[in-house]
């Protein structure tokens, strides 16, 4: 028997904040990485549309004002950029090549990934956006014929990863340039990321905040180029 908990019209946005608000709640007080607050909100929503046994299809018709909100907080993200343009141009070189190696990087992995796993195009063109934000993300899976709904549930796995792993990867590589980290980050792990970016400095947001972008523009064009490969 299923109970209708979804018939309220912000049910799905409702219970999705309170999960994120939750989420931080835990991580403040943790202080443990592996609790991001998204993760956590992820699990915590699976959980309620579980025992109240409310379908997907319900949920993310209640939830989809937020997703409306997804585009306008993306560009929000240039007003740190501004604040340090200076670095930018300073930096400018260095900025296209890491950038462009990241994309690649990500780009080839999917594609080997893909090959000794056996995967099909459908499944491989789904995987290929991972590391860029869900607005340009979707776009891209959906054009290549890719199956739109992993390729969100991919794409903010790979957040969360780069988020709880950013600060132990950049010790063990002894990476302490700031522009490096925001780079790194937001180009291999789009907004959740740079939400990461933020908390360690502001020039490591900045840089993320524009990597968010461009990587965005690039791999549109890669993942066109790679979906041909299998």
């Amino acid at each position: 028997m299923k109970v209708l908990a979804a018939d309220s019209l912000f049910f799905g946005a409702v219970i999705s904040l309170a999960a994120y608000e939750g989420g931080l709640l835990l991580k403040k007080r943790s202080k443990l990485a592996v609790l991001n607050p998204l993760l956590m909100a992820t699990i915590c929503v699976m959980a309620v549309l579980t025992l109240l046994n409310v379908e997907y299809a319900a949920y993310n018709e209640s939830a989809k004002y937020i997703s409306y909100l997804l585009t306008p907080a993306t560009v929000c993200l240039a007003v740190p950029l501004h604040r340090q343009f200076h670095l930018l141009r300073q930096n400018v070189r260095a900025v296209a090549g890491g950038i462009a190696a990241g994309v690649l990087t990500s780009l080839f992995s999917v594609f080997l990934l893909s090959k000794l796993f056996g995967l099909t195009h459908e499944q491989y063109v789904t995987l290929l956006p991972k590391s860029i934000t869900t607005a340009i993300g979707l776009g891209i899976s959906e054009e290549l014929g890719g199956i739109t709904t992993i390729t969100v549930a991919v794409i903010i796995i790979t957040g969360i990863l780069g988020n709880v792993t950013a600060e132990l990867v950049c010790r063990i590589f002894h990476i302490e340039e700031p522009v490096a980290r925001g780079l790194a980050l937001g180009t291999a792990s789009h907004a959740i990321g740079t939400a990461k970016a933020m908390e360690l400095g502001e020039i490591e947001g900045a840089m993320s905040s524009l990597a968010i972008a461009v990587a965005g523009l690039v791999t549109v064009l890669g993942a066109s180029a790679f979906a041909k490969l299998m």
